[in-house]
């Protein structure tokens, strides 16, 4: 009754907190610097993404998410405790109320070790809700109506679409490609035509600054610095945002046909919904220029990018405790608690 309501959205690129009354409070990258020597880690978050790829070997950065699930799960554990803990105190007289978003696509299994890792870390009992539902929620769709709402959350390490009504998901799809694939497709990109290694960070930049799904009117362009492959030595290339247009092609088009296949097995009444409603898209990767634009024209439906899209899925999980009973009655697959 007394304890904190927290929603978090445990991705695997970022990890967001939102906690009831105040908002989202934290944000900051699902990176982990463990020593080699002694299993201690030594930075969590921002800290430790600013070592990766400057720090000697005795220390190791590490990602203890990949596609959306948790790939180390001590690691996982000791992330969520010490930003619970940041956020409550180490001493809690009333533990904190916690849900947390899962892809909809994973399996039981790890769907179980989120809801053990959530739970250690919250010290009391934890939720689980499906990302695009929680998604849904924090982008104001009217999911309680019998009318069909759909959305594409489009993350780090996946992306899901779902048509979504009377609280419950009716139909989805995903594809553990996202954010994360499209860096390592600019990365692959530069090294065939320019033999140049850059880093995942550097790829990152790109994106966001020249990075488009479409071509823009008037291209913009940007210095890259990397290593030669060639010589070894550090040499700097000029790219432009058609070139990384054209080498996130691939990927954008696996997210496409994702949300192509959701249409494809929604039922009529809902699908007419759709067309006059529109589909929302979330997520860190909604921000890439024009993605709204490509997916109009792929699935002929329009499609508009949520204010605030990187937030929805926490702020879904914090909201989805106040409703928490209208989830559970609406679908187990997607809502589960333990």
């Amino acid at each position: 009754m007394f304890g904190k309501k927290v929603g978090i959205d445990l991705g695997t690129f970022s990890i967001l907190i939102y906690v009831k009354g105040r908002g989202i409070v934290l944000q900051e990258p699902s990176v982990v610097a463990i020593s080699q020597n002694d299993d201690r880690i030594v930075a969590i978050g921002q800290e430790a993404l600013s070592m990766l790829g400057r720090v000697p070997e005795a220390i190791e950065i590490k990602r203890p998410l990949r596609d959306g699930v948790i790939a180390d799960y001590y690691v996982t554990e000791k992330m969520l405790d010490f930003y619970i803990e940041r956020l409550v105190g180490r001493f809690r007289l009333f533990p904190p109320e916690v849900m947390i978003s899962t892809p909809v696509g994973i399996t039981s299994v790890e769907r179980r070790a989120v809801e053990d890792a959530a739970r250690k870390a919250a010290r009391r009992q934890a939720y689980t809700i499906a990302e695009p539902l929680a998604a849904a929620i924090g982008a104001g769709m009217p999911i309680d109506t019998p009318t069909g709402n759909m959305v594409v959350d489009i993350g780090g390490g996946t992306s899901e679409a779902a048509v979504i009504a009377m609280n419950g998901i009716v139909t989805s799809d995903s594809v553990r490609i996202a954010g994360m694939k499209l860096d390592e497709a600019i990365i692959n990109y530069i090294r065939r035509k320019y033999n140049l290694a850059i880093g995942e960070q550097t790829a990152e930049e790109i994106k966001i600054n020249i990075g488009s799904a479409t071509p823009l009117d008037e291209p913009l362009e940007m210095q890259v610095k990397g290593r030669d492959h060639v010589a070894g030595l550090p040499r700097t290339i000029t790219v432009t945002s058609t070139e990384i247009t054209d080498a996130m092609s691939e990927p954008l088009s696996a997210i496409s046909s994702v949300v192509k296949s959701v249409l494809e097995k929604t039922p009529p009444e809902l699908a007419s919904d759709i067309i006059d409603r529109g589909v929302i898209i979330t997520g860190g990767s909604a921000k890439l220029r024009n993605l709204d634009v490509m997916l109009t024209e792929q699935i002929g439906v329009p499609c508009y990018v949520a204010d605030n899209p990187e937030a929805c899925v926490a702020l879904g999980a914090g909201w989805g405790l106040e409703i928490r009973e209208a989830l559970e009655r609406a679908a187990v697959p997607t809502f589960s608690g333990i």
